[in-house]
Protein backbone atom coordinates (compact mmCIF):
# COMPACT_ATOMS: atom_id res chain seq x y z
CA UNK A 1 0.00 0.00 0.00
CA UNK A 2 1.43 3.54 -1.08
CA UNK A 3 1.41 6.14 1.13
CA UNK A 4 -0.46 9.32 0.25
CA UNK A 5 1.61 12.69 -0.98
CA UNK A 6 2.24 14.80 1.78
CA UNK A 7 -0.89 17.91 1.82
CA UNK A 8 0.17 20.49 -0.46
CA UNK A 9 2.41 18.53 -2.88
CA UNK A 10 0.93 17.22 -6.96
CA UNK A 11 1.71 13.99 -7.26
CA UNK A 12 1.37 14.73 -10.93
CA UNK A 13 2.13 18.68 -11.99
CA UNK A 14 1.37 18.25 -15.67
CA UNK A 15 -2.38 17.33 -14.31
CA UNK A 16 -4.31 20.67 -13.41
CA UNK A 17 -5.71 20.18 -10.40
CA UNK A 18 -10.00 19.73 -10.66
CA UNK A 19 -10.50 21.68 -7.48
CA UNK A 20 -8.89 25.04 -8.54
CA UNK A 21 -10.49 27.71 -10.38
CA UNK A 22 -9.24 27.58 -14.41
CA UNK A 23 -6.37 30.00 -15.63
CA UNK A 24 -6.77 33.64 -15.39
CA UNK A 25 -10.04 33.45 -13.21
CA UNK A 26 -10.60 35.52 -10.00
CA UNK A 27 -13.21 36.35 -7.99
CA UNK A 28 -14.40 40.04 -7.34
CA UNK A 29 -12.44 40.51 -3.98
CA UNK A 30 -9.30 39.07 -5.43
CA UNK A 31 -9.23 41.41 -8.50
CA UNK A 32 -9.96 44.14 -5.96
CA UNK A 33 -7.19 43.43 -4.03
CA UNK A 34 -4.67 42.45 -7.01
CA UNK A 35 -5.86 45.80 -8.90
CA UNK A 36 -5.18 48.13 -5.26
CA UNK A 37 -1.79 46.10 -5.13
CA UNK A 38 -0.77 47.41 -8.25
CA UNK A 39 -2.16 50.22 -8.35
CA UNK A 40 -0.02 51.55 -4.78
CA UNK A 41 2.76 50.15 -6.47
CA UNK A 42 2.62 52.23 -9.44
CA UNK A 43 2.32 55.19 -7.17
CA UNK A 44 5.12 54.29 -4.90
CA UNK A 45 7.30 54.53 -8.02
CA UNK A 46 5.58 58.38 -8.91
CA UNK A 47 6.08 59.32 -5.45
CA UNK A 48 9.81 59.05 -5.47
CA UNK A 49 10.26 61.36 -8.82
CA UNK A 50 7.47 64.11 -6.99
CA UNK A 51 9.80 64.16 -4.36
CA UNK A 52 12.75 64.97 -6.31
CA UNK A 53 11.14 67.41 -7.72
CA UNK A 54 9.74 69.01 -5.03
CA UNK A 55 13.41 68.63 -3.24
CA UNK A 56 14.80 71.00 -6.31
CA UNK A 57 12.51 73.30 -6.00
CA UNK A 58 12.66 73.76 -2.36
CA UNK A 59 16.74 74.18 -3.06
CA UNK A 60 16.00 77.13 -5.73
CA UNK A 61 14.77 79.15 -3.16
CA UNK A 62 17.65 79.01 -1.09
CA UNK A 63 20.30 80.30 -3.93
CA UNK A 64 21.47 83.52 -3.97
CA UNK A 65 20.45 83.79 -7.51
CA UNK A 66 16.48 82.88 -6.82
CA UNK A 67 16.75 87.00 -5.65
CA UNK A 68 17.07 87.82 -9.66
CA UNK A 69 14.14 86.11 -11.03
CA UNK A 70 11.73 88.31 -12.45
CA UNK A 71 8.10 88.59 -10.92
CA UNK A 72 6.62 86.36 -13.54
CA UNK A 73 9.86 83.79 -13.01
CA UNK A 74 9.13 83.56 -8.90
CA UNK A 75 5.31 83.61 -9.93
CA UNK A 76 6.01 80.03 -12.22
CA UNK A 77 8.45 79.41 -9.17
CA UNK A 78 5.06 79.26 -6.70
CA UNK A 79 2.53 77.71 -8.78
CA UNK A 80 4.80 74.60 -9.82
CA UNK A 81 6.03 74.55 -6.26
CA UNK A 82 2.59 74.73 -5.27
CA UNK A 83 1.21 71.62 -7.88
CA UNK A 84 3.90 69.48 -6.74
CA UNK A 85 2.94 69.77 -3.21
CA UNK A 86 -0.96 69.14 -4.14
CA UNK A 87 0.35 66.23 -6.67
CA UNK A 88 2.26 64.57 -3.87
CA UNK A 89 -0.69 64.85 -1.27
CA UNK A 90 -3.30 63.62 -4.29
CA UNK A 91 -1.04 60.91 -5.05
CA UNK A 92 -0.82 59.89 -1.68
CA UNK A 93 -4.52 59.59 -1.12
CA UNK A 94 -4.86 56.22 -2.28
CA UNK A 95 -2.05 55.02 0.27
CA UNK A 96 -4.34 56.97 2.88
CA UNK A 97 -7.26 55.40 1.62
CA UNK A 98 -6.01 51.91 1.74
CA UNK A 99 -4.57 52.51 5.18
CA UNK A 100 -7.59 54.14 6.68
CA UNK A 101 -10.44 51.46 5.22
CA UNK A 102 -8.20 48.78 5.70
CA UNK A 103 -10.49 45.31 5.66
CA UNK A 104 -12.98 47.95 4.36
CA UNK A 105 -15.82 45.52 2.75
CA UNK A 106 -15.93 47.88 -0.31
CA UNK A 107 -12.78 47.36 -1.45
CA UNK A 108 -13.47 47.44 -5.00
CA UNK A 109 -14.97 50.90 -4.66
CA UNK A 110 -12.00 51.90 -2.61
CA UNK A 111 -10.04 50.59 -6.13
CA UNK A 112 -12.17 52.51 -8.57
CA UNK A 113 -12.10 56.09 -6.70
CA UNK A 114 -7.86 55.91 -5.78
CA UNK A 115 -7.21 55.09 -9.54
CA UNK A 116 -9.47 58.42 -10.84
CA UNK A 117 -7.70 60.09 -7.79
CA UNK A 118 -4.45 58.94 -9.31
CA UNK A 119 -5.47 60.07 -12.49
CA UNK A 120 -5.71 63.25 -11.26
CA UNK A 121 -2.27 63.66 -9.26
CA UNK A 122 -0.76 62.44 -12.82
CA UNK A 123 -2.42 65.83 -14.27
CA UNK A 124 -0.87 67.81 -11.44
CA UNK A 125 2.58 66.25 -11.75
CA UNK A 126 2.67 66.52 -15.59
CA UNK A 127 1.64 70.58 -14.60
CA UNK A 128 3.78 70.62 -12.07
CA UNK A 129 7.03 68.99 -14.45
CA UNK A 130 6.33 71.54 -17.32
CA UNK A 131 6.30 74.15 -14.47
CA UNK A 132 9.93 73.16 -13.35
CA UNK A 133 11.06 72.60 -16.84
CA UNK A 134 9.38 76.16 -17.49
CA UNK A 135 11.09 77.75 -14.76
CA UNK A 136 14.48 76.69 -15.59
CA UNK A 137 13.95 77.05 -19.73
CA UNK A 138 13.06 80.50 -18.82
CA UNK A 139 15.86 81.34 -16.63
CA UNK A 140 18.36 79.58 -19.04
CA UNK A 141 16.94 80.76 -22.66
CA UNK A 142 14.48 83.17 -22.17
CA UNK A 143 10.47 83.69 -22.37
CA UNK A 144 9.85 82.72 -25.68
CA UNK A 145 11.93 79.77 -26.36
CA UNK A 146 11.05 78.21 -22.77
CA UNK A 147 6.98 78.90 -23.44
CA UNK A 148 7.37 77.13 -27.00
CA UNK A 149 9.34 74.04 -25.71
CA UNK A 150 7.14 73.63 -22.06
CA UNK A 151 3.99 73.80 -24.57
CA UNK A 152 5.70 70.73 -26.57
CA UNK A 153 6.56 68.68 -23.02
CA UNK A 154 2.89 69.26 -21.95
CA UNK A 155 1.37 67.81 -25.20
CA UNK A 156 3.80 65.15 -24.46
CA UNK A 157 2.40 64.22 -21.16
CA UNK A 158 -0.63 64.58 -22.67
CA UNK A 159 0.03 62.37 -25.47
CA UNK A 160 1.73 59.78 -23.28
CA UNK A 161 -0.49 59.73 -20.05
CA UNK A 162 -3.90 60.79 -21.17
CA UNK A 163 -4.65 60.37 -24.81
CA UNK A 164 -2.52 57.19 -25.27
CA UNK A 165 -4.18 55.17 -22.31
CA UNK A 166 -8.03 56.37 -23.47
CA UNK A 167 -6.98 55.39 -27.80
CA UNK A 168 -6.49 52.06 -26.19
CA UNK A 169 -8.90 51.60 -24.09
CA UNK A 170 -11.51 52.89 -26.63
CA UNK A 171 -9.69 50.37 -29.50
CA UNK A 172 -9.67 47.07 -26.57
CA UNK A 173 -13.32 47.88 -25.97
CA UNK A 174 -14.43 47.84 -29.72
CA UNK A 175 -12.31 44.41 -29.88
CA UNK A 176 -14.87 42.68 -27.31
CA UNK A 177 -17.43 40.90 -28.04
Amino acid sequence: MSTPPPPGSDPDPDRPDESSPPPGWENPAVRADRRLVELLQELRVLQTGVQIVFAFLLGVAFTPRFAELSDAQQDIYVTTLLLTVVAAATLATPVALHRGLYRHPGKARIVDVSARIAQYGLLLLASALTGAVLLVLDVVLGPAPAVAISAVIALIFATLWFALPWALRRATSRERP
